[in-house]
C-alpha cells in the first residue's frame, strides 16, 4: 500500500462505504436485544451479533485510519496527555485483564488513536502467545509489554502478517513520531514525551 496514493484512497473509500450497512446490522441488533419478550437463546444471539459489529467498525477505523496514514493524508489532532495515562486506556480497551505500572510523563498525542495502537498490541500478544499476565510498564515515554511469547514476537512486529492490528499499531506508533521493538520477551514501545517531561 505504501507509495500507491491511489490504493490508500480506496480503502478509505471502501471503509466508508462499509459503515452504513453495518450501522444497519448494529442498530437493529441493539434494539432487538431490548425487547422483553425473547426467548432463550435468541437475546444472547442478538449481543453477540451487536459486539461483533462493534469490533468490526473498530477494524474499519483502524483500517481508514491506516490509509489515511499511507496516503499522507491523516491530520492529527493531538492533545496533552501522560504515557500512563495512554496505557490505563489501552488496556481498559483490550477485553482481558493487562496490568498496568509505572511512571509516566506528559506527552502530547492524539490520545484515542494511541490507545487503540497499544491496546491492539496487547490483544495479539494474548490472541498469538497465550499469555494470562500481560502488563503495561511505563517509565516516561517507553511503554514495555510484556511477556511476548516467541509465537507472538514475530506477529507482533509485523514480520508475519498474521494480526491486522499489530500491523496497524506500528504503522500508527511511526507515525505519532514514536517508535516499537523486542527487548526479549518485552515489547518497547517509545512514545514522544513533552520537552518539559
Amino acid at each position: 500500500m505504501a507509495g500507491d496514493p491511489a490504493f490508500a484512497q480506496l480503502v478509505s473509500l471502501a471503509c466508508h462505504d462499509l459503515r452504513t450497512p453495518l450501522a444497519t446490522v448494529n442498530g437493529f441488533a441493539r434494539t432487538l436485544t431490548r425487547l422483553e419478550d425473547l426467548d432463550d437463546p435468541l437475546p444472547r444471539y442478538l449481543g453477540m451479533m451487536a459486539t461483533a459489529a462493534e469490533q468490526m467498525n473498530e477494524l474499519l477505523d483502524d483500517l481508514g485510519l491506516v490509509a489515511r496514514i499511507e496516503g499522507a493524508r491523516w491530520e492529527q489532532a493531538p492533545s496533552d496527555t501522560d504515557t500512563l495515562a495512554l496505557a490505563e486506556g489501552a488496556a481498559k480497551r483490550v477485553g482481558a485483564p493487562v496490568a498496568v505500572e509505572g511512571a509516566g510523563a506528559p506527552a502530547r498525542l492524539e490520545v484515542e488513536t494511541a490507545e487503540r495502537a497499544l491496546a491492539n498490541f496487547a490483544r495479539c500478544a494474548i490472541r498469538h502467545g497465550s499469555v494470562d499476565d500481560l502488563a503495561f510498564d511505563v517509565d516516561g515515554g517507553e511503554v514495555r509489554l510484556g511477556p511476548v511469547s516467541s509465537e507472538a514476537a514475530p506477529i507482533l512486529m509485523g514480520e508475519s502478517l498474521r494480526d491486522l492490528g499489530a500491523a496497524i499499531a506500528i504503522r500508527v506508533v511511526e507515525a505519532l513520531g514514536g517508535s516499537s521493538e523486542l527487548d526479549g520477551e518485552t515489547l518497547v514501545v517509545r512514545l514522544p514525551v513533552s520537552s518539559a517531561a
